[in-house]
């Protein structure tokens, strides 16, 4: 395949930040699909345990893996002069919003570093053709949703602004080089792991997100859940977010490897259930699907939390057929599937720890 050209199966998909929670289940989804798949990480948010284990799920090696940081474009470049790469995935960055606050430099660093340094990298070898992955929380305080995308853009933590801040680099990109094509897509709340428990959010430290969080107290991790304020303005006071599965997720990045020959030029779709569900909502759901209940207590406000965010995936449900196919049950019992199989993450452990009491 000539490079520049529109993307066709089989191709070579390189993945950034392909042992992350969203990168390692694109990658087994792309693996299922006959894509051949190129990873780099540095494993600062991750686990290099990650790759043997999509691999088993998928029944394929990965092409190669590199250790890297995106942003060393001398080692970026390298990967691209050993393999002909058709197209990028982009999942490489910081993603946490509260860790954001306190880091605003940081998250600028890596997440726009990162996306500056790929691109120079792309135009040096011929590549044209990328996936990214944004985030609804670039729309901020918007209200009630669910939101599409036309709705005014308001970021209000420097995670959702870095993104932002990408999302304008490659428009502009795109603008000054028709031959560019950039699928953008902004997905609310990942959640859930692969079916099979071999895959899921293993985040260093304490997780920033609700359903880890809750996984995490189930198994006995945690002494109990912390809820970041109940004075919002929402129905029972808790923020209210719109929660997709990550299979469901990572199946949009592969149809937008599929779409990428349709147009050029820059294109932004929302990812996400359309429904939003509060903070106590998702730990009843929990409760339910798991058989345990979690203790949990209010705190004070998160700083950079909206009181809601919930998508509008209209537009990449008409552009290529997308729609979510499981529910937050799904999330729930898939999440605590991969806390039950991997009490410590992805690291060693030498027992599994009681979880507290079940429901009645």
């Amino acid at each position: 395949m000539t490079r520049g050209e529109p993307v066709s199966k089989p191709s070579t998909v390189l993945v950034t930040g392909g042992a992350g929670f969203l990168g390692s289940h694109a990658c087994v989804d792309l693996l299922d699909h006959g894509y051949e798949v190129i990873v780099v990480d540095d494993y600062s948010h991750s686990s290099p345990r990650v790759l043997q284990r999509l691999e088993r799920i998928a029944g394929r090696f990965v092409g190669a893996v590199y250790e890297l940081d995106v942003r060393d474009r001398r080692a970026l470049s390298a990967v691209f002069d050993r393999h002909a790469v058709d197209a990028v995935v982009h999942c490489a960055g910081l993603r946490s919003v509260s860790a954001s606050t306190r880091m605003p430099v940081e998250y600028y660093d890596s997440n726009v570093g990162a996306t500056t340094s790929l691109l120079q990298a792309m135009d040096e070898h011929g590549v044209r053709h990328l996936v990214f992955s944004s985030s609804c929380a670039v729309y901020g305080d918007a209200g009630p949703g669910p939101l599409d995308e036309s709705t005014p853009v308001r970021p209000m933590s420097p995670y959702a602004a870095s993104k932002w801040a990408c999302e304008q680099i490659l428009a502009d990109v795109c603008r000054r080089r028709p031959d560019y094509t950039v699928l953008c897509l902004r997905y609310t709340n990942p959640a859930g792991a692969h079916p099979s428990g071999l895959l899921g959010p293993d985040p260093p430290g304490e997780p920033d997100n609700l359903l880890p969080s809750l996984a995490r107290v189930a198994g006995g991790r945690r002494e109990l859940l912390r809820v970041f304020g109940d004075d919002y303005p929402t129905r029972d006071g808790t923020t209210v977010r719109d929660y997709l599965h990550i299979m469901d997720a990572v199946g949009a990045y592969r149809l937008a490897l599929d779409h990428l020959g349709d147009a050029t030029g820059m294109h932004v779709f929302n990812l996400g259930l359309g429904e939003g569900r509060s903070v106590l909502e998702v730990v009843a759901a929990f409760s339910r699907a798991t058989g345990w209940r979690v203790p949990y207590e209010v705190g004070p406000r998160r700083p950079g939390d909206v009181a809601e965010l919930v998508a509008d995936a209209g537009a990449v449900a008409r552009a290529w057929g997308w729609r979510p196919t499981r529910g937050l049950d799904d999330m729930c019992r898939d999440a605590w599937r991969f806390q039950q199989l991997n009490p410590y993450g992805y690291g060693e452990s030498e027992r599994t720890p009681s979880p507290p009491g079940r429901c009645d």
